[in-house]
């Protein structure tokens, strides 16, 4: 199990090479969840978006849900990998693996790992729109009810909803 929270860029297959080497032998499936830094705003175009997220506890989170997602599937290893800072539009942003040795379980573990990702460790997005302006991107009550569907209380950390286009305001949600 391993966590990781990084400014700079990741590679995707490394990674998913990097669990199956851990787990050779062993691991019958390995799946792998990448999220790409994408335009939440409805009515013009993005340049970036910038994370913040509160470190140590960022990473304790994290590294809790993976050991819950170990109890709760017959997983080898989980990998999580995040990035924060100014992620420019297409940017890989999240990497989830899972190794087991049954693809079920790995595909759960993996569902489980980033619907819970989402809304419980402590991050925030910041977009900022190709005129300059920004605003932070509220957390989507569709997220919260994905969380909640796997047993989990979702922690909010800003306001639900959709995003908030006050692009005047420059204060976390």
């Amino acid at each position: 199990m391993d966590v990781r929270i990084q400014t700079h860029p990741f590679d995707a297959a490394q990674l998913a090479g990097e669990l199956q080497r851990r787990t050779a032998g062993q691991a019958g499936a390995i799946v792998h969840f990448l999220g790409m830094v994408r335009d939440y705003s409805p009515d013009q175009a993005s340049r970036s978006l910038y994370l913040e997220h509160y470190p140590g506890m960022c990473e304790r989170e994290i590294r809790q849900l993976c050991q819950q997602a170990h109890a709760r599937w017959d997983i080898l290893d989980s990998l999580v990998v995040h990035r924060v800072g100014e992620l420019p539009l297409t940017e890989p942003i999240v990497f989830v693996g899972v190794a087991s040795r049954h693809r079920g379980m790995a595909f759960r573990a993996c569902e489980f790992l980033i619907d819970a990702l989402k809304t419980r460790a402590p991050f925030w997005k910041r977009e900022t729109l190709d005129d300059g302006r920004a605003f932070w991107v509220a957390q989507r009550q569709s997220d919260a009810e994905k969380t909640a569907q796997w047993g989990l209380e979702p922690i909010h950390h800003g306001a639900l909803g959709t995003a908030n286009n006050d692009a005047e305001n420059d204060e976390p949600a």
